[in-house]
């Protein structure tokens, strides 16, 4: 089953990720990028902890796509399992 779009939880200052959520069907697939993945993405040095939610969205169909790819492949983290972006997942 294709994962679809679930909510935005917010930036984590401490863990420094935004957190979002992707569903498969009725379950939610907890995820999470890191703020230096995104920056990678927009090729800038630092985004201020206040704008990182704008940048999210800004660069969701790219984030929510790369979820998809290792959701699909099976690769989840932590407990209780979800997906987490880092930069190295976005490079070819």
């Amino acid at each position: 089953m294709t994962l679809v779009r679930g909510d935005i939880g917010g930036y984590e200052f401490n863990r420094m990720v935004v957190l979002f959520s992707m569903m498969d069907g009725a379950r939610v697939i907890p995820c999470a990028i890191s703020a230096t993945a995104m920056d990678d993405l927009e090729h800038v040095s630092r985004t201020a902890a206040d704008q990182r939610e704008r940048q999210f969205v800004r660069l969701r169909d790219r984030i929510e796509q790369c979820a998809s790819r290792k959701f699909l492949a099976g690769e989840f983290e932590g407990n209780p399992p979800g997906i987490i972006l880092r930069g190295i997942d976005f490079r070819a």
